[in-house]
């Protein structure tokens, strides 16, 4: 594509040396940048890519996109945000491709992954493909594999090829994404046309970069406010903050509402909780349905609730999508149990509300002659407010804690771990168990536990590795849950 048809409809501020040459590709780290390329001066919290153009330039870059003129004799786009406009020229280069998509968004603090794997079975059901983006990587199918990102919303140029692929390689009509507040906040997302958009909730997380909770709702708010008319909005009205988002959405976005304890347009009622899974009786405007799933707890009911409400949105048959659910029986890492006695859970509740959530659903299918135990730490170089908070959550739920590393990253795990305590009543050492070695400490759990007890292994869920100050190592903690309870060779 010529640089000129490239930048047609750019908003920018002045153009720099400026000729026709043929762009092949976008750049935004100069290591791996290409001949033909157009370079992108992204400035971040640590590095500067203004800084590095020249060497984007030695590896075959044609142009630049940057926020101030670099003394370097090659064309250069300049722009008032190179972070926000990479996206307009990456939606530009790969020809607008969610044009062509049904295209839903899944923003929220919890449930986005679930939701995603939710809605995109139910497309399958109904025998239409349907493709996802999210935490996970990427996958064309259900029953596919997942192809890596490094985000849960890819970069611009990434995400932007993404769905061309989808589109025109492998023929699929509908994508189904995680859209996180990161993304949105630094326009990842930006030039994507989006036909639906799903609001699980709103809780503490993320504020190491968004600062206050109203930050991060306005982050989250800007998904909503860019649907378009004939668009739906999916929102969960028992969230707090669920009123608020209703507000924002505009007045030609058709609206659906779901919930548990609020008057909803879809609802779930008498729910009940086994081994097994959960029960309830689902309620909408054409009727009642009874539910089976093999998911447990609440929070479950909240995620089949949303993924259920997105399907009627769009028209498909509630028996359908129904079918389509009670067929799950789980999203990898999120209430995955991995040994039966004791029940051994892992889930990726890494957040307060998280948390609470997972442990108030554990605690309903733990015996009374059993104990609810649960094993968790914090990430590092992150909101360190949440981590009191998650130690007072866990000390009033559970009735006994590990407490141990997360992803320790460039802080001093025993540090992390102090923070955490420092939420705690009282460090009972009959309930408390402090082990920074997290290898170790699920190890441990094998001595404080009954087979009649259920262990909750919170913060990782899905991932296969620990980030250490100075290197990431594979740690897994199915693999090291069931290598300890059930002796399997990792």
């Amino acid at each position: 594509m010529k640089l000129e048809e490239l930048i047609e409809y750019l908003d920018y501020k002045d153009l720099v040396n400026f000729k026709s040459v043929e762009v092949s590709g976008i750049s935004y780290n100069s290591k791996t940048t290409k001949q033909g390329d157009i370079f992108v001066c992204l400035v971040g919290e640590h590095t500067d890519g203004h800084e590095y153009a020249q060497m984007a330039i030695d590896n075959g870059a044609v142009a630049l996109l940057a926020e101030h003129p670099v003394d370097i004799k090659i064309p250069q786009v300049i722009v008032s945000n190179t972070r926000h406009k990479i996206a307009d020229i990456a939606d530009r280069f790969y020809s607008r491709p969610s044009l062509g998509l049904n295209l839903i968004g899944i923003t929220g603090t919890n449930g986005k992954t679930t939701v995603t794997h939710l809605i995109q079975r139910i497309f399958e059901e109904n025998h239409q493909k349907c493709a996802l983006i999210g935490t996970l990587g990427y996958k064309l199918s259900s029953n596919g594999e997942y192809r890596d990102a490094k985000h849960t919303t890819p970069q611009a140029p990434e995400l932007q090829a993404t769905l061309r692929m989808i589109k025109d390689v492998e023929k699929i009509d509908n994508v189904v994404m995680e859209v996180s507040s990161h993304a949105l906040e630094q326009n990842r997302v930006g030039g994507c046309r989006f036909d639906g958009a799903v609001f699980t909730n709103l809780t503490q997380d993320h504020l190491d970069y968004h600062v206050t909770m109203e930050n991060y709702f306005n982050a989250k708010a800007i998904l909503f406010k860019k649907l378009k008319e004939g668009n739906f909005a999916v929102i969960n009205i028992d969230d707090e903050y669920g009123k608020r988002f209703l507000e924002i959405v505009p007045e030609d976005v058709r609206k659906y509402t779901y919930g548990v304890k609020n008057k909803a347009d879809v609802m779930a009622k008498d729910v009940e909780f086994s081994l097994n899974g959960a029960e309830f009786t689902l309620l909408t405007k054409d009727g009642e349905y009874k539910v089976s799933l093999h998911m447990n707890g609440m929070f479950s009911v909240y995620n089949v609730l949303a993924a259920v409400t997105a399907a009627i949105a769009q028209g498909i048959d509630i028996k359908v999508a129904l079918r389509a659910l009670e067929n799950v029986k789980g999203v990898a890492g999120r209430f995955e149990v991995v040994a039966k006695k004791p029940l051994v859970i892992v889930d990726y509740a890494h957040t307060p509300d998280g948390l609470e959530n997972v442990l108030n659903s554990a605690r309903e299918i733990t015996p009374k002659d059993g104990k609810l135990i649960c094993l968790f730490g914090c990430g590092g170089d992150r909101d360190a407010t949440k981590r009191p908070k998650m130690g007072a959550i866990a000390e009033k739920i559970a009735d006994k804690i590990v407490i141990t590393s997360d992803n320790p990253r460039s802080e001093d795990p025993q540090q992390i771990i102090t923070d955490i305590i420092a939420g705690l009543k009282s460090v009972d050492p009959e309930k408390v168990t402090v082990e920074p070695d997290r290898g170790r400490a699920i190890e441990l759990l094998k001595t404080i536990s009954n087979n009649n007890d259920v262990i909750i292994i919170a913060g990782k869920g899905h991932e296969d590795y620990q980030i250490l100050k100075d290197k990431t190592i594979h740690f897994d903690d199915r693999e090291e849950a069931r290598r300890v309870f059930e002796g399997t060779a990792v």
